[in-house]
């Protein structure tokens, strides 16, 4: 492989082609560091030019590619096996903004660039780029298409499918394919763009994409509603919609053991409720009238909701730095979790009308095969994608839970499944769920997608061993 790694070193420069072990380490290791890859080398090119020079190179020689950006992926999705015959193909210098369009409400950006800066990038202009997610201080643009990211406001922008206008990919072949054109009505025949979104790059690799921007809302204001069961979320969630249409963003399920764990280890962070409550919901209204108008609404939903005792309590942001307190309790139900110790995740999906029930019959099954076990269940109530985590029994061992993983991941999967759900909302396949989606899809499912695959990419060679 030397004479393979000199040609990257040409097409990119020396510096750019990582071998050593000190230099590549951060890149093998994935998010959750359960499972460290090896790697022919990192390969770290900065155009779409470059790019498509390194896939060429690597279809001649026959190298397999992993493409990364920034790596927060907690699937396994962008970390090489332990064969070490892949290279990694860095997307982060590909970090440029290339064109801001106030007028047709899109910026085209490279996939290199961190999500967080692109909602910067927005509001400098007077928008908004509504993506928003734990990661987005790290995770980059392309790996959000990668994955087809979903988010807190799903529920009123949708996925990065419904974001994404056009994109700019090279092939496995190391051809470009130019899509990057800004336009909402485009009928002129397959949709390559929504193929290459949520491919996981199997297919080929995103470089750059026209997203859609919105109007900076007038007005943000949040709430937390306390309740007894899955069940009244949902009547709130109801009532909610009702009442305020377009205007609600975000409505984020949280269960008591979630906030409990949260002040356990950041006993900073405090409730604003005197007493418990079973459920919270998380609700944010963003307005494009004023803020009187969204105040209003919000008021006239928790009043209806008081009334019809679907909730027990609320309480209204009245500031920033009160809305920042309350997300912040919803943001660190993943750290708190972690500091608990280990635990399995599930990031699934159901209707939403059936998420009560399939909260009730999940819980019933998993206590009774895994007695002790504790449900850490948070997430997107209002798209119908939950967080569906299980820590051990307090007093049990991490190790030896972890250990039965497949077990439990069989108790819940089979449970989605009968609810006609999705084993994976939001985070992917990967190599994690690779093996395990196949329990869930069709034959004929599978063969469509592997027909897809053996087309855009005869020789494999685009991560292997990840989705299919």
């Amino acid at each position: 492989m030397n004479e393979f790694l000199d040609q990257c070193r040409n097409a990119i420069g020396a510096a750019h082609v990582l071998t050593e072990a000190a230099d590549t380490a951060g890149y093998l290791t994935d998010w959750r560091r359960r499972f460290t890859g090896r790697a022919l080398a990192v390969v770290k090119p900065a155009s779409t030019e470059e790019v498509a020079a390194i896939v060429r190179l690597c279809n001649q020689f026959r190298v397999p590619i992993v493409p990364q950006g920034g790596n927060t992926g907690l699937v396994l999705g962008s970390v090489p096996d332990t064969s070490g015959n892949a290279i990694v193909l860095s997307l982060n210098r590909l970090n440029k903004v290339r064109a801001v369009d106030t007028i047709n409400n899109t910026m085209t950006v490279e996939s290199g660039c961190i999500l967080e800066q692109m909602q910067n990038v927005a509001a400098e202009a007077g928008r908004l780029f509504p993506l928003s997610l734990a990661a987005e201080g790290s995770c980059t643009i392309g790996g959000n298409l990668a994955t087809n990211a979903g988010g807190t406001a799903v529920l009123r922008y949708g996925n990065m499918r419904e974001l994404c206008l056009g994109l700019e990919v090279v092939t496995a072949q190391g051809e470009v394919w130019s899509g990057l054109r800004g336009l909402r009505k485009d009928n002129t025949g397959y949709d390559l763009r929504d193929l290459f979104i949520g491919a996981e790059g199997t297919l080929g690799i995103i470089t750059a994409a026209v997203l859609k921007l919105f109007p900076q809302p007038k007005a943000q204001l949040t709430a937390l509603a306390a309740m007894r069961t899955p069940d009244d979320a949902l009547a709130l969630l109801n009532l909610a919609q009702a009442r305020c249409g377009a205007t609600l963003t975000a409505f984020e399920l949280m269960s008591d053991f979630c906030l409990q764990l949260v002040a356990k280890h950041f006993p900073q962070m405090r409730l604003p409720f005197a007493d418990p409550h079973a459920q919270y919901v998380l609700l944010e209204l963003s307005d494009n009238e004023s803020e009187d108008h969204a105040n209003a609404a919000l008021e006239a939903v928790i009043a209806d909701a008081l009334e019809q005792d679907v909730i027990q309590d609320a309480v209204v942001a009245s500031s920033i730095a009160q809305s920042k307190s309350l997300w912040n309790l919803r943001e660190h139900i993943p750290l708190a979790q972690a500091e608990e110790g280990k635990n399995i995740k599930h990031d699934i999906s159901v209707p939403i009308s059936r998420i009560g029930d399939f909260i009730r019959k999940t819980d019933i099954a998993l206590q009774q095969t895994f007695p002790g076990c504790r449900l850490v269940t948070f997430g997107h109530l209002g798209d119908g994608n939950l967080h569906y985590n299980v820590s051990p029994p307090e007093q049990g061992s991490d190790d030896e839970f972890i250990a039965r993983q497949d077990a439990v991941n069989l108790v819940v999967h089979d449970s989605v499944d009968s609810f006609g759900g999705s084993i994976s909302a939001e985070h992917g396949l990967g190599a994690l769920k690779r093996e395990e989606v196949r329990r869930y899809k069709s034959a004929v499912e599978m063969a469509l997608m592997e027909s897809v695959k053996n087309a855009l990419d005869p020789l494999g060679i685009m991560n292997p061993g990840k989705v299919i």
